[in-house]
């Protein structure tokens, strides 16, 4: 009880801000989105630059960390599509939607602030290692899937297909944000003076910003129709990813206590709004998206204090 007081509900506590002040209307939707556009284009991907760019490359991109939570990521993909597909019998098109919404964890607005409030900024590096390929490799991943879904009904070209996921991917601040980091740290350069202290008061407003305007976005959002998809992705998200994350980590790679917390709180974590985003942006299966973000966002409440409480 004292880990959900301390660590999981002050971030729920900044989350329900956002969300009493967007119903009450103190804040308007305008504001929200502004304020949403500065944490996802601005200060998330300069934090992220900000740890890229002093990141021990080599220390803490594990294979078997990696591993373990992109597999589990990927089936969760496989068990929303195939459920969507064959027991719920929607149209592949909206099986892929459903299937993204069971792949993307909310890695960096929940994952990351709870990983830190739980075991220190210190234990962050392999959080970093897994959101650093998270949405180049998931967004090339789900762009691919859909882009294929759609050729089967209007036939396109390679080229055409290519395009479409090389503009999808590079357009992203956040991958933006990790290459440069990446970049810099290749490089050699330091990150001192008033470069350093200007990005540093950035990155520091990224995570109460984003968690703030994740609560007013998620206003919007109305638990309605399609309850038992929506559980489907709920249960996937919450109890399916970070359990095979937990086996594989445990039994198959051998991860060690730090690398096991990162991978397997970041996979225990609700869809994220980039899951509803996917779906719009296709025009499909944006209701079960959108509550599915909703109801696994205030479910996180719990399976996260229960994970906090099984891994060491």
């Amino acid at each position: 009880m004292q880990a959900l007081i301390d660590v999981i509900l002050p971030v729920f506590l900044v989350i329900g801000f956002g969300y009493a002040a967007a119903w009450f209307g103190l804040i308007s939707e305008g504001a929200i989105d502004g304020l949403m556009k500065f944490a996802q284009g601005f200060a998330v991907p300069v934090l992220l630059f900000r740890s890229m760019a002093v990141l021990d490359l080599g220390a803490h991109f594990d294979m078997g960390l990696l591993a373990a939570f992109y597999i589990g990521a990927l089936a969760g993909y496989a068990a929303g599509y195939l459920g969507a597909r064959h027991i719920f019998g929607r149209p592949p098109q909206d099986a892929v939607a459903i299937g993204f919404c069971s792949l993307f964890s909310n890695s960096l607005l929940l994952g990351l602030p709870i990983t830190e409030r739980a075991y220190g900024t210190e234990a962050l590096a392999g959080n970093f290692a897994i959101i650093s390929l998270h949405a180049p490799m998931l967004y090339a991943f789900g762009i691919t899937a859909m882009e294929w879904a759609r050729s089967r009904e209007a036939p396109v070209s390679g080229l055409a297909l290519t395009r479409q996921i090389g503009t999808g991917i590079m357009s992203n601040p956040l991958v933006i944000g990790i290459a440069l980091g990446v970049g810099w740290n290749l490089a050699g350069l330091p990150l001192t003076g008033a470069l350093e202290q200007a990005s540093e008061m950035v990155a520091r407003s990224a995570l109460p910003a984003a968690l703030f305007g994740l609560g007013g976005v998620l206003v919007r959002y109305r638990p309605e129709g399609d309850m038992r998809t929506i559980a489907m992705v709920v249960a996937i998200s919450l109890v399916l990813h970070p359990s095979i994350t937990w086996a594989l980590g445990r039994f198959a790679f051998d991860l060690d206590t730090g690398q096991m917390r990162s991978a397997v709180i970041t996979a225990g974590m609700a869809p994220g709004v980039n899951a509803y985003l996917f779906a719009n942006m296709y025009g499909r299966a944006r209701r079960v998206a959108a509550s599915s973000v909703l109801i696994a966002t205030a479910g996180t409440i719990l399976t996260a204090w229960l994970w906090i409480a099984v891994l060491p």
